[in-house]
């Protein structure tokens, strides 16, 4: 049905590597493959292998999970997209690390494939979408510090030349023209579709 790829750490890896919960969900637990240092794996590429059909309005949805965290959408695949490279944001570990009995393993984390419906999955690129948030935050920081350093205050409100958005923006541009990785930083994960 599909193979996975992480660049730089492993061979293609097809879905027997993966324990099956159910027809619609695969699991890859990290510990058997890098233990705990699963955050230093970043990317990985998932691809549909040759000849296997997935219907249009489906998606195989991957999600990554810490130990104890909820589930964290990456992205998808799709017939229209049929493969992609994703960017692992693992979240914060959290919840109870502790065994739930004397004979239990501890929890581990986790990179879970399921089918769902094309339809209701966030963006499929969500490094773009989350790329374009930061640049409005980004852009929102940078005009608010310099509008700040021209103010002054009259009573409960902020005064500002009237040219101070000309003059921000000239300043903008020439130190994103200089700094091209001013705008650049690593993307935030959205809360995935799946339980802990």
């Amino acid at each position: 049905m599909f193979g996975v790829l992480f660049p730089n750490r492993s061979f293609p890896m097809d879905i027997s590597t993966f324990a099956q919960i159910d027809t619609f969900h695969w699991i890859l637990d990290m510990n058997t493959f890098v233990g705990e240092a699963y955050d230093q794996v970043r990317e990985m590429c998932i691809f549909l292998l040759n000849g296997f059909t997935l219907p249009p309005d489906k998606a195989l949805a991957v999600y990554v999970q810490s130990p104890g965290s909820p589930f964290v959408f990456c992205g998808a695949v799709s017939i229209a997209r049929p493969s992609a490279v994703l960017t692992l944001q693992w979240p914060e570990p959290g919840g109870q690390m502790q065994l739930t009995s004397s004979d239990s393993a501890p929890l581990s984390a986790k990179i879970g494939v399921s089918v769902e419906d094309l339809a209701l999955l966030p963006s499929l690129d969500v490094t773009a979408q989350k790329r374009i948030e930061h640049l409005a935050l980004k852009v929102g920081e940078n005009l608010f510090n310099f509008m700040q350093s021209f103010c002054s205050v009259d009573g409960s409100r902020l005064v500002v030349p009237m040219d101070i958005l000309d003059r921000w923006f000239k300043k903008f541009q020439e130190k994103a023209t200089k700094d091209p990785e001013y705008l650049k930083v690593p993307d935030k994960s959205l809360e995935g579709r799946w339980g802990s």
